[in-house]
């Protein structure tokens, strides 16, 4: 017996036709859930703050020097959220990452002020220490297992310790840190954007490949899921675990030798202020993109939106508390909304589906009623 494959133009007119609205109506369907407030939700926040505060300051805010001033004045923070992501995505805490932004911050100004070291043997020594401690977490976490949050807290403290030893708890400052070619890892920019807005994208690209599109990154969002079901399945989730807190300690001591470089010193509490802002960027950034999966862009919209968020209180000469207040209300209303346990009103979460086939429905209704007389 021989088949004939059945050609477009021996297709019934009403198939054709149905065949040619599908195509459209698809592609409409998924640009309407890209662009939803559950898909992009931060991105229609951020519009909203940016609207507020240019009515509060409008001499001052909406302003090209104001972008400049939120992408330059956050492309550190980023560095620092993301370095959070990779654990996270294998539901790890790493609470060390300021103190290990702050070691390597110190630890740069003094090779180079005190010890009279070069900028590259000054950043490399700075780097091994925040490698170490990516291992010294990694052993009292997976070897060891103790809790990730207890763990990367108590090895905290013991940085702040040796942080403390070093510094005698005072600022390292010195020319070697202004002079050249320390200073232009932060302070080079080309048309007032500064070189850490593009180490940001560099490190947003990297974590967003290494997630979106390597096994390794799926096997790290199992890990992540459902740890005992991913090692049933071979992954190696104790290897994935212990180099995602390696990745993290590289990323935030990164951080740390640009904030020295930024700022012109070392400071033995550069990177507390970005605790709190890195975690909350991170869990807003679950919410975007990939909702319930702690993503790298999605990451670096929720700094964005925050740092706005916190320029424009700033320019408006709001009060010192009102930074905190919105930080930690943003991540409160991330987390809230991410659990599910308040549900957007239904015109913002509604999702266009299929639409149903009156052909096929009224043609299965008689087929039943036949089958039934």
């Amino acid at each position: 017996m021989t088949f004939t494959p059945t050609r477009a133009a021996e297709l019934p007119p009403s198939a054709q036709e149905s065949s040619a609205v599908s195509l459209p109506g698809t592609a409409v369907r998924r640009v309407i859930t890209a662009l939803s407030f559950r898909n992009i939700g931060a991105v229609y926040v951020w519009l909203v703050i940016v609207v507020l505060f240019s009515v509060w300051a409008p001499d001052t805010f909406p302003t090209t020097i104001t972008v400049k001033q939120v992408l330059n004045g956050n492309a550190v923070a980023g560095l620092v959220a993301l370095s959070v992501v990779p654990p996270l995505a294998a539901r790890v805490f790493d609470l060390s990452v300021a103190y290990t932004m702050s070691l390597t911050s110190v630890l740069t100004a003094h090779f180079l002020v005190a010890s009279g070291l070069g900028p590259a043997t000054a950043i490399t020594l700075a780097m091994a220490a925040a490698l170490l401690i990516g291992v010294v977490n990694g052993i009292v976490v997976v070897v060891l297992r103790v809790d990730s949050f207890i763990a990367t807290l108590a090895t905290g403290a013991l940085i702040q310790s040796l942080i403390t030893m070093v510094t005698n708890d005072s600022s390292i400052t010195g020319v070697q840190l202004l002079a050249e070619p320390f200073a232009s890892i932060a302070q080079l920019d080309a048309g007032g954007i500064t070189l850490p807005v593009l180490y940001l994208l560099l490190a947003a690209l990297a974590i967003w490949f290494l997630l979106e599109h390597t096994a390794t990154g799926r096997r790290l969002y199992a890990t992540g899921f459902n740890a005992d079901a991913a090692r049933l399945q071979g992954v190696r989730t104790d290897r994935l675990r212990f180099l995602t807190l390696l990745a993290s300690a590289l990323l935030s001591g990164f951080a740390g030798v640009v904030f020295a470089s930024s700022v012109g010193s070392g400071s033995p509490t550069a990177g507390t202020p970005y605790l709190l802002s890195a975690y909350a960027a991170a869990f807003v950034g679950a919410t975007q993109l990939r909702a319930g999966r702690f993503n790298a862009w999605g990451t670096v919209l929720a700094v964005l939106l925050l740092g706005t968020g916190i320029t424009g209180l700033g320019l408006a000469t709001s009060a010192q508390w009102a930074t905190s207040l919105f930080t930690g209300s943003v991540l409160i209303v991330a987390l809230v909304l991410t659990g599910g346990r308040i549900a957007l009103p239904a015109v913002l979460r509604r999702r266009p589906g299929p639409r149903p086939d009156t052909n096929s429905t009224s043609t299965s209704t008689s087929t039943s009623t036949s089958k039934a007389s």
